[in-house]
């Protein structure tokens, strides 16, 4: 077992006051110093890390950490997990340091819309950081009538985010209506978040009124996701379109070649399309040097 030697207090990380001029080197030199620790304990640690994961790769030897710490070069991700387990350091820090941003991934997810609908994978927040988050409701606000949510919160605040995660607000999946996917416009429009209940895996057999009170599925497919109107019959299900939206029927194994994932039960999507101009705040990816 890994067992390098205790380390008293835990020492913080570089917060966002940090001079990000310096060299990841200097930096990284800076918190193993911090630490007491010496660059022949970091061999001797991260000897046993590679022992215990049977990888060559985790070893960091005293010359290459020295090299590291003194000249501008990259370690691969394995060296790099080394360092966060001796260093006392996350890992997303580390890599924060080399100029990667995990925080930036899901802003740049929507700035690079696939063109195929799929599940939108939600990457788990960092339970140390705080989110604002409303935590007081102003009493007089009318949940009938229209308005705005930043006029329904009496108190924004900033709120753990594993207090959050505690509360277990929600049971659901959330999927993504592809940029060229028509199947549901008008009623879902292409680029729109949709919240997924999963606990419905067989499809509501009670009549509806309205194309607004019929169940939509979100339904995996063996080349992609599909989300629709779903009739299953034997063992045979149709995918059917909104009969504005010029898309085809489309029909189905059932359920070898498509699953019901559950039933879309919310929706996030723009009444206009995206504006083409520079000036919307929208999320940009940086420019290549």
């Amino acid at each position: 077992m890994f067992m390098p030697r205790a380390i008293s207090k835990a020492v913080p990380f570089w917060n966002s006051t940090v001079n990000f001029l310096v060299r990841p080197g200097e930096q990284l030199k800076e918190l193993r110093n911090r630490l007491g620790v010496t660059t022949r304990e970091v061999e001797e640690y991260s000897r046993t890390i590679a022992e215990d994961c049977e990888n060559e790769e985790f070893y960091i030897s005293n010359a290459w950490l020295t090299q590291l710490e003194n000249k501008n070069s990259v370690p691969s991700i394995y060296k790099l997990y080394s360092m966060s387990v001796i260093y006392r350091t996350k890992f997303n820090d580390l890599l924060a340091v080399f100029g990667i941003d995990l925080d930036a991934t899901a802003r740049f997810q929507l700035a690079l819309p696939l063109q195929n609908t799929h599940i939108a994978s939600v990457e788990s927040p960092d339970p140390e950081k705080s989110m604002t988050f409303p935590v007081r409701f102003d009493r007089s606000f009318n949940l009938d009538t229209t308005s705005l949510i930043a006029r329904m919160v009496e108190i924004w605040g900033e709120v753990p985010i594993a207090l959050i995660q505690k509360l277990d607000i929600r049971h659901a999946q959330y999927g993504y209506i592809g940029a060229s996917d028509m199947t549901m416009y008008p009623l879902l429009r292409p680029g729109s978040f949709v919240q997924i209940d999963s606990r419905p895996t067989r499809l509501q057999t009670s009549e509806w009124r309205t194309e607004f009170d019929r169940p939509i599925y979100f339904v995996e497919l063996r080349d992609g996701y599909a989300c629709s109107w779903c009739e299953v019959r034997g063992a045979q299900i149709t995918l059917i379109p909104h009969p504005l939206s010029g898309c085809s029927i489309r029909q189905f194994a059932y359920p070898d070649e498509a699953e019901i994932i559950g039933q879309v039960t919310g929706v996030a999507m723009r009444l206009v399309p995206p504006s083409n101009g520079g000036s919307n705040g929208a999320p940009k990816l940086p420019k290549r040097p």
